[in-house]
């Protein structure tokens, strides 16, 4: 099993030796990134394959094809040879990742989150299943479940109409309806049948006996198809919400959401699991602003956004979008208010140049988010490099209007709270004067 790591936009070597792929593999990497469910055409939008080298692309997590597997790490340092700074880049994502899913690994046992000799899915695996049995040992949860069964001593109520039509012929036997407690309940459903996927795929002997043991643990838990797993009847209440990180952990496993977990031939004996940094960004971007802007009342709305640009022209009418509905990254919004505007952009500004690295194209997508969503205060958000001073927090004005485009940066190699507290500062400085308990009603744009 050849297994190799790199980085959002570098690329692995094709050929013979260590440190590389040989053709085979790469082309079984290159088809299994083909028939992953994110692949746009050719899947050159996770991974690029040219002559003598695969190139990664704006994915991160692990593709596994038979025989090898890549592990894409977010290019957050600019220069990470070292195995510990290796390390520190796969525990960022795994901490990015747990905000974002709201994963819950944070809450004890999970540091240290990244091991040299581990993967981002071994991780994720080895935290799901210590985790587990940590719970299983404790105790499983149980409901009470209506059965019917014939028996020797009435349990419960006698099923007189079974009893008559079946047992006639049989008194010694009794149709007995009555309720039992029960592990067989939805949410141990789902979690047996994470168990017995990755059992499949884990590396780690520590975490294959950890998952055997569990097996045994869920024997009285019925199997489910995958396909038909019972995700919507799932209840967390008081006597089971400790369970709630571990739902989302094998949601992540079992459930194709933003992120995708793949498996199929090509993979062989690995899984696929991977994860858009774009969208990676702009979910851990979300939940932390949300935290930091909730005691404010400020409601934070991620991919809230349902204006449409372009409308039928009638003479002398304002014109009715109807197609082409916007999607703005995140708004903040007050008493159903929209205050703010914020995309944010998986890529490093350029230093020293005219326009500030700001693409033309985002300045165009925000001047539309300022017309259609009547907002003056808009902010494109990009990551900063990590160790360097922020970049100055730029502020444009719009030609011929009051609209206001700040450009900032956030570097996400700080630590959880340092960066919920300045997103909480760009958040609250974008509100008109400040005003956190009522917004001014903004004027039309003009443009």
């Amino acid at each position: 099993m050849t297994h190799l790591t790199v980085r959002e936009w570098d690329h692995v070597p094709i050929g013979e030796g260590s440190g590389r792929f040989t053709r085979v593999q790469a082309n079984a990497l290159h088809k299994s990134a083909c028939a992953h469910p994110q692949a746009r055409n050719d899947g050159t939008n996770i991974l690029g394959f040219g002559r003598d080298r695969l190139i990664a692309r704006q994915m991160v997590g692990v593709l596994a094809a038979r025989g090898c597997s890549l592990e894409i790490l977010p290019k957050i340092e600019p220069e990470a040879s070292e195995e510990s700074d290796v390390a520190a880049i796969r525990s960022r994502l795994v901490h990015m990742l747990d905000v974002a899913l709201d994963l819950g690994l944070s809450e004890g046992g999970a540091a240290p989150l990244a091991r040299q000799s581990e993967t981002l899915l071994d991780i994720l695996v080895r935290l799901f299943a210590t985790r587990l049995l940590d719970e299983a040992r404790r105790g499983l949860p149980r409901r009470y479940l209506a059965c019917e069964d014939d028996l020797s001593a009435l349990r419960g109520r006698l099923n007189v109409t079974r009893q008559f039509k079946i047992n006639a012929v049989r008194p010694d036997r009794l149709a007995c309806r009555f309720d039992e407690l029960s592990p067989d309940t939805p949410l141990l459903q789902l979690m047996k049948a994470a168990v017995v996927f990755l059992e499949k795929h884990a590396r780690s002997h520590e975490t294959r006996r950890q998952l055997v043991e569990l097996r045994h643990l869920l024997s009285d838990v019925t199997d489910i198809p995958t396909r038909a797993l019972p995700w919507d009847r799932v209840q967390l209440d008081r006597s089971n919400r400790r369970w709630r990180s571990l739902l989302a952990l094998a949601k992540l496993f079992l459930k194709k959401d933003w992120q995708a977990t793949h498996h199929d031939a090509l993979a062989g004996d690995g899984i696929t699991l991977l994860f858009p940094m774009n969208d990676l960004f702009e979910a851990y971007v979300a939940a932390l602003m949300r935290r930091a802007l909730s005691p404010h009342g400020i409601e934070v709305v991620a991919q809230g956004g349902f204006a449409r640009c372009l409308g039928e022209w009638v003479e002398g009418e304002d014109c009715r979008g109807a197609m082409f509905q916007t999607r703005p990254d995140i708004i903040l919004r007050r008493n159903g208010r929209d205050l703010a505007i914020i995309d944010t952009k998986w890529k490093q500004l350029a230093t020293g140049e005219a326009k500030h690295g700001v693409s033309q194209a985002d300045v165009y997508q925000m001047m539309a988010y300022a017309r259609l969503y009547s907002c003056r205060e808009l902010m494109l958000l990009y990551p900063a490099t990590p160790g360097a001073s922020e970049s100055p927090r730029q502020a444009f004005g719009i030609h011929g209007g009051r609209e206001r485009l700040r450009i900032a940066t956030i570097d996400v190699a700080h630590d959880k709270v340092v960066i919920e507290s300045a997103l909480g500062e760009l958040a609250l400085a974008m509100l008109p004067n400040n005003q956190l308990f009522a917004a001014c009603t903004p004027e039309p744009a003009l443009f």
